[in-house]
């Protein structure tokens, strides 16, 4: 049995009791974090030491490595990666170069993870900015217009996946026009139904036919006015699934945000039932961890089905590429800007 959930882990080793219960609930995957950071060498033991306890080598193993201020892996073994909105204030008259140099830097994020043994990548962040929006999105984003940020996420999927490592598209339907940080606060967010389909789904329908997708923790209140997407039958279905024609697997965000209310067997329960086909845990608190088994279910069915074409999109032979090559290209496009 593998359980439709993803979990996170305390330190930068995998402790017994965590590894008993990751043996006896066997989740479909893992997240990383900096506090799971030391040493390259140290990284691939505990993602191996991860996997074993589940026993399935292509057990996901995700991490949040977008560059800028979401970056998990930095130096002094791992160099630091601008944020997604560098890559949009590239030469305005060269959109071409904007989309190799997005490719070219989530290509090289990918020779990163892939060496780490890390297989999925929660980039892009296909969110879309509006004036006055909180700033938890900010400078994630690639652009200021829907079109370019799914032009500049579409490049940055490429990269990942041609190195080995999947995208997951965030945060499905849309958080750019959210007023308050979701890990503090439940965002609300009142605009017509119209606006949020030219603006803020627009990118997630572009890019559709991507592998897996995190949820939004926000009120559409002209989808569902009661309760944010991420445990929201109503969004799950008319809008993720229906009017963005996504079929791949969708992740809740983490379970342990403010933005969710009931307790964690609550929290993990409702998003199942509202359609997320696995939920996400990421502070490796083991009394929470229990408690989001206890309400989540057996992997089955059509997210099952999901999950086994999400990892069947990884390659099994990334293709070829100088790493040092690619740095230099990358950095020669970025010279004289900040990181």
């Amino acid at each position: 049995m593998t359980l439709a959930a993803i979990f996170g882990c305390k330190g930068s080793r995998l402790g017994a009791e965590e590894a008993a219960f990751f043996r006896d609930v066997r989740p479909w995957g893992f997240i990383l974090f900096a506090r799971n950071v030391e040493t390259p060498d140290q990284v691939r033991r505990l993602v191996d030491d991860l996997r074993a306890t589940v026993g399935r080598a292509d057990a996901p193993v995700l991490i949040d490595q977008e560059g800028g201020r979401v970056q998990r892996l930095g130096p002094p073994h791992w160099r630091r990666y601008p944020p997604g909105r560098a890559y949009g204030e590239l030469p305005a008259n060269d959109p071409l170069l904007r989309r190799e140099i997005t490719r070219l830097g989530a290509r090289l994020l990918a020779h990163d993870l892939a060496a780490l043994g890390i297989n999925v990548d929660c980039v892009p962040v296909l969110d879309v900015p509006v004036p006055g929006a909180h700033d938890v999105i900010g400078d994630r984003a690639y652009g200021a217009t829907p079109e370019a940020v799914a032009a500049l996420g579409r490049a940055a999927c490429e990269g990942l996946i041609a190195g080995g490592v999947l995208p997951v598209i965030k945060h499905i339907p849309g958080h750019g026009r959210a007023t308050a940080d979701s890990h503090l606060a439940l965002p609300v967010v009142d605009a017509a139904y119209e606006d949020l389909d030219a603006w803020d789904f627009a990118p997630f329908r572009v890019l559709s036919d991507m592998p897996m997708a995190m949820t939004a923790h926000v009120v559409y209140t002209a989808v569902d006015p009661k309760r944010p997407a991420t445990t929201s039958r109503k969004a799950m279905r008319q809008v993720i699934r229906g009017a963005l024609g996504f079929d791949g697997l969708v992740m809740s965000d983490d379970l342990s945000m403010k933005a969710l209310g009931g307790s964690f067997e609550e929290r993990a329960r409702a998003s199942l039932a509202a359609g997320c086909d696995v939920v996400l845990h990421c502070n490796g608190d083991m009394h929470e961890m229990m408690a989001v088994a206890a309400g989540a279910k057996r992997l089955a069915g059509q997210a099952a089905r999901r999950a086994a074409a999400a990892l069947g999109r990884i390659a099994r032979q990334p293709e070829p590429f100088d790493a040092e090559e690619g740095w230099a290209r990358f950095e020669a496009a970025f010279a004289g800007r900040a990181a």
